[in-house]
């Protein structure tokens, strides 16, 4: 047995990290956290000063086992997790949960996965920062008393199965106001003039007006000035300038950049600089620090004069600007300057080329640049053309890297212009005045949310991703495509003396990876916003970051600091409950004009719907869910009364009645009891007859492909697409797959491959009884019982799990319920609901009583 027991958190990290440390040295991984708050109630005794009730994760009990058993024969436990506070606190919680003597036991943390690093963390022992625990308990602990209070208001005030969360409700709060900026947002028009002009030396160049105009006809009214007007130059003007390059990636601009590069979304990069990270490719990704240690600026240093010569060369150390940066780490950076690229998937490489440049141009030269502003006189108006360009003297850092830009409306870079002096005529090619429109604000992007999270210093490096995530799993926020609108717009062309005036088209509008907010999210926000001003305050969010920093740092204790929120929130939550109002976002758009019932659209507990009618009127109301891309904010009348056309009865095809409508899969049409998909190129309130008779006579699924060993081979679409079905298997399609055109040979292709993938994740079974069978899953060993999983016992080994065991943790083996304990349960819904009930009752009728 090995005398050193090397823990961290990531089963990738031990596999590099083994390679470095000889046999005295044996380096397991927790897989993670391994204890978090109990999952049954809140989970803090509020009572006791806030204290934590913890509990092993049901699936990591089997880790702690293993690891008790290799830290009791140990001679010293090494917690080697990450050096962040989320780190500090998983090597606290594995001391707690395997009972470690503090004795035998050491803290060892490094930025990087190095040889080097992790030998000099192993001489820099430290003892676990409690201040670091206590920082990260706070924000578990703060984070499960806001869910836990203010989740059951909204399933009682909005809808049941909603969640609110400190963070995530300040982000989502954040995409609703900016998607009512911009339908708020009115935009208006202007008039950009540009002209073309050719100099005495017969060179060509572009010049824009300083001024715009407002109308068409001043536009219009300057051209024609222009006709007879002489162009000169009055004024030339040359300054040199330098472009400096930008500090090495924290979590979130390098979050932001392989968003702009790539398209990554933020967990996404995060996944990938992970795998990095612990492969001992990069530094630490999760960091708000722009520090580079003296030893990686001298090999970028040395690097960059081989590479590129000495003139390239110029080191520097950035300031960290964001609010409450954490911890003394450094910028994610290569663990090695020499080299300049790595092996595996795309995606890995790409990402390491990005940081790996980055860190190279943060410490070479600015690049040298040359600014021209020419001035051009126009003899019939008082207004002046301006040319601008530049010339790239040196190159510098751009010789590596250049940062991308967030704003889409950005000009491009600059031209060259040709020799030109002062006094010199230029002739007019061309002069045009386009019609430009002011755009609104930008939707927010993942990255852009996570600079202006950043920029208020709500959450941490840490927190970025999740929180994203988290808004969209709850469905608050969507992020999708969208496509944009024609628009019409004057173009105004002087050509030699012909004023020429077009109106054109443009397409505006569409957005690409955008987050916009649901209707559910918006009403959640609004009442949140109406009842807890505080949670939902950018300002007090930042602030409480900044209170888990100073109880980081030893300056705040962490139960006074949540004594002080709990208190007013708490009893902000009794008065709520008690007093506020249902929200549901209802807006009245007007009457039917069939039934002069008043129509609504609100949310209801499936989702966003109109209403015709209200619950009081003698008819029931009639109800019909939003489309898709519809909100209930910005949904006019017309639109709503559309959403009622459905179900649409056709008429009959060969005797039989053809009905089109939306279900709870999409729309469908129903014929002969057969429920169809129609398919997505097809609206279901605008699809003809003659189409769907098309569909029903030409070829459908589920279709009989042939036979396979006795048994059919069908292809079917599910719910998650086209898959073959034979037997018990079923097989996904490939998505570019026609399963009109799939043959019966290509289907047994993919048959056998499934068949094959099947028993290779079999790990036990009985052929007397196939109703369970123990398997490889996709989180481990389990147990199977056709489409539901279950866990195999922590002291069991899969190889010995018996049949019987199986069918009893599988459901098969439970005997119904004796008459004693349906007896004792009856007993306790008695003691539970009915004598409570009672004893109300009474109590009521002796108040009234008393009154009399």
């Amino acid at each position: 047995m090995s005398k050193n027991l090397f823990i961290v958190e990531s089963p990738a990290k031990a596999k590099t990290i083994e390679k470095y440390l000889g046999k005295d040295f044996t380096v397991k991984s927790s897989i993670g956290h391994i204890r978090d708050l109990v999952k049954k109630g809140m989970g803090v005794n509020v009572e006791k000063n806030f204290e934590p009730e913890y509990e092993i994760s049901a699936d990591k009990k089997a880790v702690v086992a293993e690891l008790k058993k290799l830290a009791k024969a140990a001679e010293i436990v090494w917690l080697a997790t990450d050096e962040d506070r989320e780190g500090e606190a998983i090597a606290w919680h594995l001391s707690e949960a395997l009972g470690l003597d503090s004795k035998k036991t050491k803290r060892i943390t490094y930025g990087e996965i190095t040889k080097n690093a992790i030998l000099n963390a192993i001489d820099n022992p430290r003892t676990i920062d409690k201040h670091l625990v206590d920082a990260q308990q706070a924000r578990r602990v703060l984070d499960r008393l806001v869910g836990f209070e203010l989740s059951p208001i909204l399933w009682k005030k909005v809808r049941p199965s909603l969640s609110a969360g400190r963070v995530q409700s300040v982000s989502v709060r954040l995409i609703v106001e900016r998607e009512r900026e911009i339908m708020e947002f009115k935009s208006t028009s202007s008039y950009k003039v540009s002209a073309i002009f050719e100099t005495e030396g017969q060179a060509i160049i572009k010049a824009e007006l300083g001024k715009k105009f407002n109308t068409l006809d001043d536009a219009t009214a300057f051209l024609e000035k222009c006709k007879s007007a002489n162009f000169s130059i009055t004024n030339l003007e040359t300054k040199p300038a330098k472009k400096s390059p930008s500090a090495p990636f924290t979590t979130s601009t390098l979050q932001q950049e392989a968003s702009r590069k790539f398209g990554y979304s933020v967990a996404q990069t995060m996944r990938i600089a992970q795998t990095l990270y612990e492969q001992g490719k990069i530094t630490y990704m999760r960091t708000d620090s722009v520090n580079l240690s003296q030893t990686a600026i001298t090999e970028a240093a040395a690097e960059i004069a081989r590479v590129y010569g000495d003139r390239y060369v110029k080191t520097r150390q950035f300031a960290t600007k964001s609010k409450g940066a954490q911890e003394a780490h450094e910028a994610i950076r290569p663990t090695a300057m020499n080299q300049h690229s790595v092996e595996g998937e795309v995606q890995e490489m790409r990402l390491y080329d990005l940081i790996w440049k980055r860190t190279l141009a943060s410490q070479m030269a600015e690049a040298e640049l040359e600014k021209t502003t020419v001035t051009i006189k126009v003899s019939t108006a008082t207004e002046n053309f301006i040319a601008k360009g530049e010339v790239l003297k040196f190159d510098g850092f751009l010789k590596v890297y250049l940062e991308g830009k967030d704003d889409e409306d950005e000009e491009n870079a600059e031209g060259i212009l040709p020799p030109m002096k002062v006094g010199e005529s230029l002739a007019r090619q061309e002069i045009t005045a386009v019609e430009r429109f002011t755009h609104h604000p930008a939707r927010y992007t993942e990255a852009t949310l996570v600079k202006k999270l950043e920029e208020l210093g709500i959450g941490r490096p840490s927190t970025y991703a999740p929180t994203i995530s988290t808004v969209q799993k709850r469905g608050y926020v969507v992020k999708e495509d969208r496509q944009g609108t024609q628009r019409n717009y004057n173009h105004i062309s002087l050509k030699a003396d012909n004023i020429t005036k077009e109106v054109k088209t443009e397409n505006t509008g569409a957005e690409k990876s955008k987050l916009f907010p649901t209707d559910i999210g918006m009403v959640v926000t609004d009442f949140l916003l109406q009842h807890f001003k505080d949670i939902m305050d950018y300002n007090f969010t930042a602030r409480v970051e900044q209170e888990f920093d100073e109880v980081a740092e030893g300056k705040l204790s962490w139960t006074k600091m949540l004594q002080e929120f709990y208190k007013p929130f708490h009893k902000t939550v009794e008065h709520t409950s008690e007093n506020s109002e249902r929200a549901s976002g209802e807006r009245v758009l007007g009457k039917d004009p069939k039934t002069g019932k008043e129509i609504l659209v609100r949310i209801g507990r499936f989702g966003p719907m109109a209403q015709i009618g209200r619950q009081e009127d003698e008819v029931k109301p009639i109800f019909a869910s939003l489309r898709k891309g519809q909100s209930i904010e910005t949904i006019s009348l017309e639109e709503a009364l559309d959403l009622f056309k459905l179900p649409r009865n056709l008429g009959l095809h060969d005797g039989e009645e053809v009905v089109v409508s939306i279900g709870r899969y999409g729309p469908y049409i129903k014929y002969q009891n057969q429920f169809i998909s129609l398919p997505k190129t097809d609206d279901p309130y605008t699809v003809t007859f003659e189409r769907i008779k098309e569909i029903l006579t030409g070829p459908r699924l589920p279709k009989i492909l042939g036979q396979f060993e006795g048994k059919d081979v069908i292809v079917a679409k599910g719910f998650f697409g086209n898959y073959l079905k034979y037997d018990t298997i079923n097989a996904c399609l490939p998505k570019n797959a026609d399963p009109f055109a799939i043959t019966l040979s290509e289907a047994i292709v993919l048959l056998k491959d499934k068949i094959q993938k099947e028993k290779e994740k079999l790990i036990k079974y009985w052929e007397e009884d196939s109703r369970v069978k123990v398997v490889n899953g996709r989180w481990g060993p389990c147990i199977q019982a056709g489409k539901k999983f279950f866990k195999i016992p922590a002291d069991k080994h899969p190889l010995e799990m018996t049949l019987d065991l199986c069918l009893e943790i599988a459901g098969f083996n439970q005997k119904k319920k004796s008459a004693k304990t349906k007896t004792v349960a009856a007993k306790k819904i008695t003691a539970k609901v009915v004598k409570p009930v009672k004893k109300a009752v009474k109590k009521a009728a002796k108040k009234v009583a008393a009154k009399k």
